[in-house]
């Protein structure tokens, strides 16, 4: 089959023939649809979340099932499926009280496990993670979901708990800030994007936010208090780096919620954050990543009933010999929108 191999961190990926993957006995092969082109597929190949090379990236993909292992009762062939990036095993204590994000066996495809810059992927443990696309999605949206949306799903409705009529400052508007924003205006709340990259607020105002603000003109923190009349009842940080994820803390009012949902990693690892704010605002600090699988519905039912419209977030739709310079524009400030790959042939 056709894959793009990551052989070397920070050159481009090599297209090339590469066996056919094996399928497991809990799980299927798919023939991939659509792959999106993530920052988090930028960690692995810059090597700040390194991988071992050489390696097939890709963690947001949907395909339709071609293979199926002698112990999945739930999926056959023909079935147009999508899957969240943590596989979990389905059967730990985590997983079995709905955790699975944190499952301690998880797969992850495109870093510990072949992922799906290519035409096909083997996906373990599909009973306990596999979701049913509705009929007639879009296979470009639906891996558009496979990591940005169902992550900022997870931010706002599990870990923030976002309710209607607050005031959510979303810091990054990339695909996961941008993904933040729809959502949170679904659910009925306000929204203030701020970025650095002017093409981004126009882009993040087209979408409905209902203020952005230009982190270069000053400190986007204290505009963030004065646009919300006192600050955010919850932030995203949807970058991963310190001055975002401090900006973040410091927009919130008293008793608000911090979401960390951007990766840290490279020189971010460890980060000096204003911890006198949160004790004094009796601030809430949270980590997420990801989304269990069994989770996908409510989020199917929210677009299905026409609250939700994610087609502008696609700005890209590229074959597989673009990868590598879609991956090397996250070296500076990005277009608006996310890129997905919806051919595997050229």
């Amino acid at each position: 089959m056709r894959a793009a191999l990551l052989t070397e961190f920070r050159a481009p990926l090599t297209i090339a023939a590469v066996a056919e993957p094996d399928c497991p006995e809990d799980g299927v092969v798919l023939r991939v649809l659509a792959c999106g082109i993530c920052r988090s597929d930028w960690h692995a190949w810059t090597g700040a979340d390194p991988v071992p090379l050489p390696h097939i990236p890709g963690h947001e993909y949907c395909g339709v099932v071609e293979e199926v292992g002698p112990r999945v009762t739930g999926w056959r062939r023909g079935d147009r499926v999508i899957a969240p990036f943590i596989l979990a095993c389905g059967t730990c204590p985590d997983c079995r009280t709905g955790h699975q994000t944190i499952c301690a066996t998880q797969a992850l495809p495109g870093f510990n496990r072949a992922g799906a810059f290519a035409e096909r992927i083997a996906v373990p443990h599909a009973d306990a993670n596999l979701a049913r696309l509705p009929e007639g999605m879009d296979p470009a949206l639906a891996a558009a979901l496979g990591c940005r949306v169902t992550t900022a799903w997870q931010a706002l409705t599990d870990r923030a708990a976002l309710a209607p009529g607050e005031w959510l400052a979303v810091h990054g508007a990339g695909g996961v800030g941008l993904s933040a924003l729809m959502l949170a205006k679904a659910i009925g709340a306000r929204v203030v994007m701020v970025d650095v990259v002017p093409e981004k607020l126009t882009f993040a105002t087209a979408l409905g936010a209902d203020a952005v603000i230009d982190a270069r003109a000053g400190d986007a923190a204290e505009a963030v208090r004065a646009v919300t009349g006192g600050g955010a009842d919850v932030a995203i940080e949807a970058l991963g780096i310190e001055t975002t994820t401090v900006a973040a803390i410091r927009s919130l009012r008293k008793r608000g919620r911090m979401v960390q949902i951007g990766m840290p990693a490279g020189d971010h690892v460890t980060m000096r954050l204003p911890m006198d704010a949160v004790y004094s605002g009796q601030l809430a600090l949270y980590g997420t990543r990801g989304m269990p699988g069994w989770r996908y519905p409510s989020l199917f039912s929210l677009i299905a009933g026409g609250r939700l419209d994610l087609s502008p977030l696609i700005a890209r739709r590229v074959p597989l010999s673009q990868a590598s310079a879609e991956l090397a524009a996250f070296d500076g400030p990005t277009p608006p929108g996310v890129a997905v790959i919806t051919d595997f042939t050229a």
